[in-house]
C-alpha cells in the first residue's frame, strides 16, 4: 500500500496544481518511468550527456513553462515562477538521478541575474533561449578562489570602438551547464573602475568563438565546467548589472538556487528507502527476515522519520519563500536551513539505510550505489555547510529572544509568480529581521511528550543565549559557534516541522517518533559543545545540562515501524 507522506510514481496525481503543470509533472514520471531503470543506470555509468532528457523537456515546454516568470512570459498564463511547483519537479528529478536535476539547477541559477535584470534585450532573449529548450549557466565561480566574488578575476577591458562595451578576458571554474549554455551569466570587474563599483554581471554565449570550452571537472553527466573568454566581446545590450547591483545579483541568485537542494535531497531518499526496505525485508538471516532484528527496525525507522521531517521542514519553508516580501524577509533563515539542514538530513538517512542493506549498497543494477554517492553532493553546493550554518547564526538573537507579531502564513500552492525572489534588493540587513514566535509551534504539540522535551532543550538554549553567550574572543572561534549554531538549527527545524504537521495532520505517532530523533540530535551537540577546547565552564555545565533522554513508548514505536514496513514492495522502478 502506498505510504501517502512519500512520493510514489504509481499514485502520484498532484491534484493540487492546475491542469497544466499536473499535465508537465505527471508526463516527466512518465518519461522517467519509460526509460527504464536500467538505462538510467546505464547513462549514469557511462556519463552520457543528457541530450534525451533536454529534448523531452523542450519539446514539452517543461523548463520554459516552470522557470519563465510572469513578467517575462507574454501573457502566456501557464508560465510563472512558482516555488511550490518547481519544489515537487526538485524532488521528481532527485528521485530518478542528480545528474538531470543538476542540468535544471544550474539553468535556475543562471537565470536568476538575467530576471533581475532591467535589461530588456537580455530577458527577452532569455524566454526565447528557453522556449527553444536551451539551458543555462551561472558564471561566478573561480579556480583560484572559488565563490569569492571580491576576488573576480574575469576582467571587463573597456572597447575602443566607442560603443560603451567590453572585451572581456578570464577563466571561470565549477560552471554546470558550461558546455551548452544558451546563455551564461558571467561575474567579472572593470579595469578602469576600482572597488565595488566596479563589478559587472554579463551575458555570454557558451557558442561564441571566444568562448573556450576547457574540459568538465568532474567524471559525471553533469558537466561542470572550465571555461576560458578570451577578447570576449561584452555589448551594452549583454550588460546585466553593474556595481553593487552586481554583487547583490549574485548573493540573491544563491538565495533563490540553494532553496532547490532541500526537496532533491529528499527525492534521492524516498526512491533509496523503496529499496533498501524491499531488500531488507527479502533478505533472510538465520532464518529471519532481516527487518525482524531490533536494530534493524530501529535504523529503518529512524530513517523513515528523519525523512518525513526534511518533507515538513521544506514544504512549509516553501510558505514562507512565496510569502516573502519587503517587510517579511523570514526566508532568509529558513532558505540556508534548507540547504543545510534538510541536506545533512538526507546524508543520515542515506547512511542508515545503507547500514542496514550493507553490500547490497554497491551493487551496480540498483538506484542506492548512485544515491549513497550523489546525497554527499547536496550539502556541499550553493554553500559548505559550515558557511550556511554561520549564516544562520546571524539570526539566532532575534529569532529566540525577540520574535514580533506577522499576519499568518497560509499554506501556499496558489498558482501565483513568485515576484518577489527578483525584487529582493540589497543583500544585507540580515540581523535585523525579525521573527514571529517559535514557541507557538511546540506548544500546540504539548501533549506529546518528546515535542515537549524538545521545547524544554529549546527553552534551555534560550538561557544559554541569554546568559552564558560566547564572547567577544569566543565570538571569532568558528568551531565553537558551529555547535551552538547546530543546537539553533534544532530549534528551527522542529517549529516549522511542527507548523506543517498542524496544516496537514500528520500522524502523532510519526510526529511524536521524530522528535525523539530530535532529541537525541540536541543531546549530541549539546555533549559536542561541552567537549570543544575553548568552551567555559559555565558553557560544559550547561551543555550537560541540556541532555536529555527521549521518551521511550514502544508501542508508539512499533506502529511507526508497520508504516515503514508496508514500504517493502510498494515501489519499484519498470526495468
Amino acid at each position: 500500500m502506498a505510504d501517502p507522506l512519500l512520493f510514489n510514481p504509481r499514485t502520484y496525481d498532484p491534484a493540487h496544481f492546475d491542469p497544466e503543470t499536473r499535465r508537465l509533472l505527471r508526463a516527466t514520471v512518465d518519461w522517467f518511468e519509460e526509460r527504464g531503470k536500467r538505462q538510467l543506470i546505464e547513462d549514469y555509468r557511462s556519463r552520457a550527456w543528457l541530450a534525451d532528457f533536454l529534448a523531452f523537456s523542450a519539446k514539452e515546454g517543461l523548463f520554459a513553462t516552470f522557470l519563465t516568470p510572469a513578467s517575462a512570459a507574454g501573457g502566456q498564463q501557464d508560465k510563472r515562477w512558482d516555488t511550490a511547483r518547481i519544489a515537487v519537479l526538485n524532488e521528481i528529478f532527485g528521485f530518478y538521478g542528480l545528474d538531470y536535476w543538476y542540468a535544471w539547477q544550474v539553468t535556475i541559477l543562471g537565470l536568476g541575474p538575467v530576471w533581475q535584470s532591467d535589461n530588456a534585450a537580455a530577458r527577452g532573449r532569455a524566454a526565447e533561449l528557453l522556449d527553444q529548450g536551451e539551458v543555462f549557466a551561472f558564471g561566478l565561480s573561480e579556480k583560484s578562489h572559488g565563490a569569492d566574488i571580491y576576488s573576480t578575476d574575469m576582467l571587463l577591458e573597456p572597447d575602443s570602438d566607442g560603443a560603451g562595451g567590453f572585451l572581456a578576458s578570464g577563466s571561470k571554474y565549477y560552471i554546470g551547464n558550461g558546455n551548452a549554455a544558451g546563455l551564461v551569466s558571467v561575474f567579472g570587474r572593470r579595469t578602469d573602475v576600482e572597488g565595488p563599483d566596479g563589478y559587472v554581471f554579463f551575458a555570454a554565449d557558451s557558442r561564441h568563438e571566444a568562448y573556450h570550452l576547457v574540459k568538465n571537472v568532474v567524471d559525471s553527466s553533469k558537466y561542470v565546467s572550465e571555461f576560458r573568454l578570451e577578447r570576449y566581446p561584452v555589448r551594452p545590450d549583454d550588460i546585466l548589472h553593474t556595481g553593487r547591483a552586481a554583487f547583490d545579483a549574485a548573493l540573491n541568485t544563491v538565495n533563490v538556487g540553494k532553496f532547490n537542494l532541500c526537496t532533491a535531497s529528499i527525492g534521492i531518499c524516498e526512491h533509496a528507502m523503496y529499496e533498501a526496505v524491499t531488500h531488507a525485508q527479502n533478505r533472510i538471516l538465520y532464518g529471519r527476515p532481516v527487518t525482524a532484528f531490533p536494530h534493524v527496525r530501529r535504523e529503518l525507522t529512524d530513517a523513515y522519520v528523519r525523512l518525513i521531517g526534511m518533507k515538513l521542514f521544506s514544504d512549509r519553508a516553501v510558505d514562507y519563500f512565496r510569502s516573502a516580501g519587503p517587510d517579511d524577509r523570514r526566508y532568509l533563515l529558513f532558505n540556508p536551513m534548507t540547504k543545510m539542514k534538510v541536506t545533512t538530513e538526507g546524508e543520515k538517512v542515506i547512511d542508515l539505510m545503507w547500514d542496514v542493506i550493507a553490500a547490497k549498497g554497491f551493487e551496480k543494477d540498483t538506484y542506492f550505489a548512485q544515491a549513497a554517492t550523489e546525497i554527499r553532493g547536496l550539502p556541499k553546493l550553493e554553500g559548505t555547510v559550515h558557511v550556511n550554518l554561520a549564516l544562520i547564526l546571524k539570526f539566532m538573537g532575534n529569532h529566540l529572544l525577540a520574535p514580533t507579531e506577522y499576519p499568518p502564513v497560509e499554506t501556499r500552492l496558489d498558482a501565483a509568480d513568485d515576484a518577489f525572489l527578483f525584487q529582493q534588493g540589497p543583500a544585507r540587513g540580515l540581523g535585523a529581521i525579525r521573527f514571529h514566535d517559535w514557541r507557538a509551534a511546540y506548544d500546540a504539540y504539548v501533549e506529546l511528550p518528546n515535542v515537549a522535551r524538545l521545547r524544554e532543550q529549546a527553552d534551555a538554549l534560550c538561557e544559554f543565549v541569554t546568559t552564558a553567550a560566547p564572547d567577544e574572543e569566543q565570538s571569532r572561534d568558528l568551531d565553537l559557534l558551529l555547535a551552538v549554531g547546530q543546537l539553533f538549527a534544532l530549534v528551527v527545524h522542529g517549529q516549522l516541522i511542527l507548523e506543517q504537521a498542524r496544516l496537514t495532520g500528520l500522524e502523532q505517532d510519526v510526529l511524536d517518533e521524530l522528535f525523539a530523533v530530535l532529541v537525541r540530535d540536541f543531546s549530541a551537540h549539546a555533549v559536542e559543545l561541552h567537549g570543544k577546547g575553548s568552551a567555559t565552564a559555565e558553557q560544559q555545565r550547561w551543555a550537560l545540562g541540556a541532555v536529555r533522554r527521549p521518551v521511550v513508548d514502544d508501542a508508539r514505536s512499533q506502529r511507526v515501524w508497520e508504516r515503514v514496513e508496508a514500504l517493502a514492495g510498494a515501489y519499484e522502478m519498470a526495468p
